[in-house]
C-alpha cells in the first residue's frame, strides 16, 4: 500500500522533477534567495533542510551523498559545507522560510520567496526599502529648510 507516500509531482516526470528541484537548490544555495512558485519553493523546502543537517554533520559520506542529490555540482556542495551549514549549527531544523509574494502576472500563478532563516544581511524587497529612504530625506529636507530661513533673513 501506498499510504504517506505522497510527493507533488509539478506535472513533471521523476527525472525532470529531480533535476528541477536539484537546480532549485542549487540556486538557493548559490543566491541565498530565490523567487519562484508556492508549489516548487514548498517542494524545495524539504530537500534544502536535509541537505543542511548533511552539512552539518560534515563527514565525507555526507560530502558525497549531497554531491549525489545536487548532480555533482561541486561549487554548491563546497558553499553548503563551508558557509550555510556552520551558520545553522546551532538551530535543530527549520533552516529556510517561505515568503508569499502574491500571484504572477502572466498567469496568476502564486509566487513566493524562499531563503535561509539566518542568513548574512540580505537586500531586502523595495517595500521594505522605502520607509528608510523616507527617513534619509528627512534631515536633508530640514537642511534645505534652514538654509531658506537663512537666505531670508539675510
Amino acid at each position: 500500500m501506498r499510504h504517506q507516500k505522497k510527493t507533488v509531482k509539478l506535472g513533471r516526470t521523476t527525472a525532470h522533477r529531480d533535476a528541477l528541484l536539484a537546480n532549485q537548490v542549487c540556486s538557493l544555495i548559490e543566491h541565498t534567495r530565490i523567487t519562484t512558485t508556492l508549489a516548487k519553493a514548498k517542494a524545495v523546502r524539504p530537500l534544502a533542510e536535509k541537505l543542511v543537517t548533511l552539512g552539518k554533520k560534515g563527514t565525507l559520506h555526507a560530502r558525497r551523498i549531497a554531491l549525489a542529490y545536487l548532480h555533482h555540482n561541486e561549487d554548491a556542495v563546497r558553499k553548503l559545507f563551508a558557509e550555510v551549514a556552520p551558520r545553522s549549527s546551532t538551530r535543530n531544523g527549520g533552516y529556510t522560510r517561505i515568503i508569499k509574494m502574491g500571484p504572477r502576472q502572466s498567469d496568476s500563478a502564486p509566487m513566493a520567496f524562499i531563503e535561509w532563516v539566518d542568513q548574512a544581511v540580505a537586500a531586502a524587497p523595495e517595500a521594505v526599502k522605502a520607509p528608510e529612504a523616507k527617513e534619509a530625506a528627512a534631515p536633508a529636507a530640514e537642511a534645505k529648510a534652514e538654509v531658506k530661513a537663512e537666505e531670508a533673513k539675510a
